[in-house]
């Protein structure tokens, strides 16, 4: 599996519209939802149960980049939209830095390790101080786009 394999490419934000963190969950959410890509599962629903995942520990990992994730009844596969901002948003990031690439991954509930490979792929792209800068760097979709199918 790459991470071409995971992002879902309809589900791409080339500049956030939210300003903080709720509000840049509740959009990758509904994007992933408009695109098809959460099945029966209530966005709503989703967005709350994640953002309450967030409240307990932060999924800002560092450098730049937040990874928020759940898994969720009736996802078959891993799927991630990705959202960028210019401005940067406060996810309470170990590093005390604002977010400027974030990574949302809904993953199948009763697949644990579709989940752990998944967020194995991001983990090992999102450590990778090149691929972190192309993708705060892209500034439309395709680039985004492009960048996503050049990972590993």
């Amino acid at each position: 599996m790459k991470l071409s394999d995971i992002v879902c490419f309809s589900a791409i934000v080339p500049e956030l519209e939210a300003k903080d963190r709720n509000g840049a969950i509740r959009e990758l959410v509904g994007l992933l939802h408009q695109s098809g890509c959460l099945g029966r599962n209530d966005p709503e629903k989703l967005t709350r149960a994640i953002i309450q995942r967030e409240n307990e520990a932060s999924t800002g990992m560092g450098k730049g980049v937040a990874l928020p994730h759940i898994k969720a009844d009736g996802i078959a596969e891993p799927v991630a939209a990705v959202g960028r901002s210019s401005h940067g948003i406060d996810f309470r990031s170990l590093d005390k830095q604002p977010v400027y690439t974030v990574l949302l991954l809904v993953s199948p509930k009763d697949n644990p390790d579709k989940h752990l490979q998944a967020m194995e792929i991001l983990f090992r792209n999102l450590n990778q101080d090149d691929f972190r800068r192309f993708l705060r760097q892209a500034q439309t979709v395709e680039e985004i786009t492009e960048v996503i199918r050049d990972a590993s």
